[in-house]
């Protein structure tokens, strides 16, 4: 094959395609190395793409030699290609792939075409059809709701099959049926499914872990009464795990970064087992208008500049003001200069700005065009001074994605806590756990979704609800949330929230490989 295919295969295995001009200029920076020094180094350009926040998937000439002179530019950064930095990179929810399920072919269908950010109202529709359609999916390969092929005897005593909502019209008896609680009427809620929707009563149900909103999806037994479906027992579709999602789904990029061949997922994952060193702190909350924060920031600054290794990342959630930063506010200016003052204090820590990378990710109230999900990065004149000062900075959505070798991590920046709790249609159960942080766990990643609130309570861009999805579950999920420090593992899943820096001076040093969770507090 020559070394011209090899790259286009490179590069489309990553999700990216190549402009001609582009694949020239790869071309003659892989001549510069001998044997296989040569597809070390395409693979290493490959990873610090990854980190540039591309805008389109196309890549052009000018991405590639830019980044082409900042390899060049390091000091052995081409001898080193498997270096800390190349470990790391950083999705944008805008550039995350869409895929729908077919429920007749049972097979992921990506989206190819651009989407809009104003959607058609059919677009709001297809929101929770794909929402019902991944868990109906899901479920499906679960053994207790699964219908069994053969032997009728065992479906009828030790298997709970899904009915559809319009057949509960002719079939008698208690039937499991799963849908989305809605309220076609006020006062009165619905479950519905892609047949049909039926009224629930939830006065007498036994309810499993988590927090029961509208806009939820759920599994409810009952029976009919009076055109009423008396719900018995209710709960949320059990979680798939993540290597059993994988193997069904093989060949997909959900994620965004990239599918990787099986050699490739072996190096990353040796690599990885090796990188026991590899350090993240987290902050949310980092208010830079004010001066005791700023002074509190400079000290973690301070304490991680005298390690004998330096974290390499760095992640600062936002809100970044006080107060809520919008056109009334006026504030523009002299955030930005605040910005610029951040980008100095980290300036003056040398091995700082040499080692770690800066992730930035806007709060709910920072600067951008309004409060709807997913929010883009902050604006470049807030943050061009900070840039001047650290080049590496990455200012990314809110949420956004970070692929750390084979670790798969989601960062969300919101108050989700308080809004869960608020909107809850009925009180949540305390049979295995009164703590509300692992109530918010257990139904984000049961509904594989990062904020399943109602659209009145959360507005959500409709064509981009698939980058808050959870699907496969990720190995980590960080919630930056007001609440306090928290922190939840199971089956497989790491999730935290680092609490408020500003209010209460708590922060997180986390270690991916391990999934090592360090609460830390001035």
């Amino acid at each position: 094959m020559s070394m011209r295919k090899k790259i286009q295969k490179k590069f489309k295995i990553r999700g990216y395609s190549l402009k001609i001009d582009a694949l020239n200029s790869i071309l003659a920076f892989a001549d510069q190395f001998p044997g296989d020094d040569e597809g070390e180094a395409i693979d290493l350009l490959l990873d610090h793409l990854q980190m540039e926040n591309l805008n389109s998937r196309a890549v052009d000439a000018e991405s590639v030699e830019g980044v082409i002179k900042l390899l060049l530019g390091a000091n052995d950064a081409a001898e080193e290609p498997t270096s800390s930095v190349s470990s790391l990179a950083v999705i944008d929810a805008f550039l995350v792939p869409k895929h729908r399920y077919d429920s007749v072919t049972r097979q992921f269908i990506e989206h190819t075409s651009s989407l809009s950010v104003h959607g058609e109202a059919s677009s709001k529709t297809e929101l929770y059809r794909e929402r019902f359609k991944l868990l109906l999916q899901r479920v499906s390969r679960d053994e207790l709701f699964s219908r069994p092929a053969f032997d009728p005897e065992i479906s009828q005593f030790h298997n709970c099959e899904i009915s559809p909502i319009q057949s509960l019209v002719v079939q008698m008896g208690k039937k499991w049926v799963m849908g989305v609680i809605s309220q076609l009427e006020d006062g009165h809620f619905y479950l519905e499914d892609l047949s049909a929707s039926v009224e629930i009563d939830l006065t007498k149900a036994k309810i499993t872990t988590g927090f029961f909103t509208e806009n939820t999806i759920i599994m409810a037994e009952g029976e009919m009464k009076n055109g009423i479906f008396q719900v018995i027992n209710c709960g949320f579709p059990p979680l798939e795990d993540r290597n059993k999602t994988l193997k069904a789904h093989s060949g997909y990029d959900f994620f965004g970064s990239g599918i990787l061949t099986n050699e490739e997922k072996n190096r990353l994952a040796e690599l990885e087992r090796q990188a026991v060193n590899e350090t993240f702190v987290i902050l949310s909350d980092i208010w830079l208008d004010d001066e005791e924060v700023l002074g509190k920031l400079e000290k973690v600054l301070d304490g991680f500049e005298s390690l004998e290794i330096v974290p390499s990342l760095f992640v600062f959630m936002g809100n970044f003001c006080s107060r809520p930063c919008n056109l009334s506010s006026g504030s523009y200016t002299s955030l930005r200069k605040q910005f610029g003052k951040l980008g100095r204090m980290i300036g003056n820590h040398p091995r700082l700005k040499e080692s770690s990378r800066f992730l930035f990710i806007p709060g709910p109230d920072d600067a951008g065009p309004s409060s709807v999900l997913p929010r883009c990065g902050l604006p470049n004149y807030l943050t061009e001074e900070l840039r001047e000062v650290i080049p590496n900075a990455i200012f990314s959505s809110n949420p956004c994605r970070v692929k750390f070798y084979t670790q798969e991590i989601v960062f969300f920046r919101k108050d989700l806590l308080y809004q869960m709790r608020r909107s809850c249609l009925i009180p949540p159960s305390t049979e295995e756990t009164d703590d509300p942080f692992k109530h918010l766990v257990y139904t984000i990643t049961h509904q594989s979704h990062l904020c399943p609130l109602p659209l009145m309570v959360q507005p959500i861009i409709w064509n981009y609800d698939h980058s808050l999805r959870l699907y496969p579950t990720p190995h980590t999920i960080v919630l930056g949330d007001m609440s306090e420090q928290k922190v939840s593992k199971d089956r497989g899943i790491t999730c935290f929230n680092p609490g408020s820096f500003s209010t209460n001076s708590t922060f997180v040093a986390y270690r991916p490989s391990t999934q090592e969770v360090g609460l830390s507090e001035l």
